[in-house]
């Protein structure tokens, strides 16, 4: 079996020149969309819909159109020379501590405080599976969630982590808009003069805060870029492209593999924005009208009682699925991503021979065991929830940090053997200016605390 890690000429391939073949070799859009809609788009987003009403729609509309450059720059430099997010930020310029790069350092630290938070997104699967089977305790129902994670990843390759997210974003997707339609009979109906008023650009000062919110929640986030790379090198766009080779020929397959990805990047962004702003239109429709703002679990629990209330248990229960598989598809995504993370860390730092393909699927299969049970006696033992959000919030504005500065230098440090037009640019600087503002908002909210 051919070692997407490594660069070989056998493995190249010309990329498709139509619209179908394309298709063809779609999928890190697919994981990529499980891991982003996750417990913030689920709840978080909601929650904004209720406070805000429709006028706020645009603002999740932004959130998630204006990120993707950023994770694009990673995407293109994975295929240009086949470098993982972590090889690319073992280049930085500065100290090393043993083998690594200090960047590499700091990522592996920030990963731990990142555990109770993604505890927390175990936990939040653990609550709705236990409102559809209520018979079984809280407890157990977080047991089974992280046994199923696991047990779905254990010696899993590429691509089963890709079939199974494709299969729980159709779901989740399908789900989510059969709830969302379903209001039409419903006193909670809405039409097109509620979306249009919300697409206004248009929001009231006391509002805000919370719209700012939103956008540093909802779309791509630093995870999610780094985990790209990964899933495009699995793929093959890297292998298919071959190693840099100063020809026209090879310059003419890059740009070609370039464009599948481009693609795959732009659907994923067109499926997690859509069921995005179905859950936002949730919210607004049903909660804003009741002048009810839940707060976390308490979102999922509201809704499923007015759907049963207006159109029966059995319309409930499409809600309470459609949730369940957000959340744990989130949750299967990132365990994903974190083993191929770690391996790579572990690889850097000399702890395993990463590019031993047999050392390198044990060492995964084992963290498919571990990072679960972890996660979960973080949710179980771990009682203060505002510390574990204040925790996982620096984390990841550190992570966003690091991850902006690394898209910068891979932009204008390294080597551009196929230079960036001036729409991509600007649109670069668009996404980097944007990610930065609400980085340093959400900096300053977790420092000076009401």
């Amino acid at each position: 079996m051919q070692d997407p890690y490594q660069i070989t000429t056998g493995a190249i391939k010309e990329p498709p020149a139509s619209w179908w073949g394309k298709l063809k070799f779609l999928g890190p859009s697919f994981i990529l969309s499980a891991s982003i809609v996750g417990s913030g788009e689920l709840i978080a987003t909601t929650v904004l819909g209720a406070k805000a009403g429709f006028t706020a729609l645009w603002v999740i509309v932004l959130s998630c159109l204006l990120k993707v450059t950023v994770q694009l720059e990673f995407g293109k430099h994975t295929i240009l020379t086949g470098e993982s997010a972590m090889s690319a930020f073992n280049k930085l310029s500065g100290f090393s501590i043993g083998k690594a790069k200090w960047s590499l350092w700091v990522v592996f630290l920030i990963l731990l405080p990142k555990i109770a938070q993604i505890g927390g997104i175990l936990g939040a699967t653990a609550v709705v599976f236990n409102m559809l089977f209520n018979n079984i305790p809280l407890k157990i129902s977080a047991v089974i969630v992280a046994l199923m994670s696991s047990l779905l990843i254990y010696k899993g390759n590429y691509r089963r982590v890709e079939l199974l997210s494709a299969g729980m974003i159709a779901l989740f997707t399908l789900l989510t808009l059969t709830s969302l339609f379903s209001l039409r009979y419903t006193p909670y109906q809405f039409g097109w003069d509620e979306i249009s008023s919300g697409l206004a650009f248009q929001i009231s000062g006391d509002l805000m805060l919370f719209a700012i919110g939103a956008f540093g929640i909802t779309g791509v986030a630093s995870d999610e870029i780094i985990s790209y790379t990964y899933w495009c090198i699995e793929k093959g766009y890297a292998s298919y492209t071959g190693a840099f080779q100063d020809t026209p020929e090879w310059k003419k397959r890059a740009k070609g593999w370039m464009q599948v990805m481009y693609f795959d990047a732009v659907l994923s962004m067109l499926i997690y924005t859509t069921v995005t702003v179905a859950f936002y239109l949730l919210g607004a429709a049903i909660l804003y009208k009741q002048e009810v703002v839940p707060l976390g679990n308490e979102v999922i629990e509201t809704l499923a009682l007015i759907y049963t209330q207006s159109l029966g248990v059995g319309f409930k229960n499409v809600y309470l699925i459609g949730a369940f598989f957000v959340l744990f598809s989130s949750l299967y995504a990132t365990l994903a991503f974190w083993i191929r993370l770690l391996t790579d860390l572990f690889g850097h730092f000399a702890w395993i021979d990463f590019w031993d393909m047999s050392k390198r699927k044990r060492i995964s299969n084992l963290l498919a065991c571990l990072l679960p049970a972890i996660w979960l006696l973080a949710y179980l033992f771990i009682n203060l929830p505002v510390l574990m959000v204040l925790a996982g919030g620096v984390a990841g504005s550190v992570l966003l940090f690091l991850v902006i500065f690394v898209a910068y230098h891979l932009k204008y440090k390294r080597q551009q053997v196929i230079p960036s037009g001036a729409a991509y640019t600007i649109a670069f600087w668009i996404s980097i200016i944007s990610i930065v503002s609400v980085g340093v908002y959400g900096i300053m909210k977790l420092i000076i605390r009401d």
